[in-house]
């Protein structure tokens, strides 16, 4: 859990009366206290919610040492990225989805990704 869900998580969980939980998250969120965790988290959805890794979702699974983001069929049909952590094969997936090409029938190059 990121630094800044945990105190938010714990100040609605300090705030939950008779199971009226919306009441308990903006009782929470409006604390000062709690504010600047909250604008944190806001910041670093923001700063990841367009990352392909966060729109595609790819699967997450070990490959022998390491771990593979891999979206699609295979290796050979989709787009992967490896890492010895998840974020960090969640980061290379991000890469690849950008910088991968396939061969046309033209003998010229097709990008997969939208930049």
């Amino acid at each position: 859990m990121s630094d800044s869900y945990q105190p938010i998580y714990d100040a609605v969980c300090r705030q939950i009366h008779n199971g009226n939980i919306g009441q308990a998250v903006e009782n929470a969120v409006g604390r000062p206290d709690i504010e600047f965790h909250f604008r944190m988290m806001s910041e670093e959805f923001r700063a990841n919610v367009g990352r392909p890794s966060v729109l595609f979702r790819p699967a997450l699974s070990r490959d022998g040492n390491q771990w593979c983001a891999l979206y699609g069929a295979s290796l050979i049909e989709g787009v992967a990225g490896f890492g010895d952590t998840p974020s960090q094969a969640m980061f290379a997936f991000d890469q690849a989805w950008f910088n991968e090409t396939v061969p046309t029938t033209s003998g010229g190059q097709e990008s997969r990704g939208e930049g």
